[in-house]
């Protein structure tokens, strides 16, 4: 769960501007807030059961984005590049010239 939990939150941080205002709010209330479906329900007076198919909805939507534009797939093998990258470094004065470059690529993520 916590896997699935952590992937929704990588794909809605990489494609929420490509949902609706309402699939946005569901999203942030029920992965990054931690609200339940019936609080959601509560909080925007529907049902509990519109909340879940909306989020299901959603989920169906984001991994659709990622299957076709692969965002957070490129995103997880930069990272381990530059991960190894990193952890290949010595301490030579080219590895110190090298290292402001890779910090630099980690921050354009």
């Amino acid at each position: 769960m916590l896997e699935k939990t952590t992937r929704m939150n990588y794909l809605f941080d990489f494609y929420q501007s490509l949902l609706t205002p309402k699939q946005r709010s569901y999203m942030s209330f029920y992965y990054l807030d931690d609200f339940s479906l019936g609080e959601i329900a509560e909080e925007f007076e529907v049902s509990r059961q519109a909340v879940f198919d909306n989020i299901k909805r959603t989920e169906n939507m984001l991994e659709e984005y990622e299957e076709k534009l692969l965002l957070f797939q490129k995103f997880k093998e930069r990272t381990k590049i530059l991960n190894a990258l990193r952890d290949n470094l010595g301490t030579d004065e080219l590895s110190m010239k090298i290292l402001p470059f890779i910090d630099a690529l980690e921050k354009l993520d």
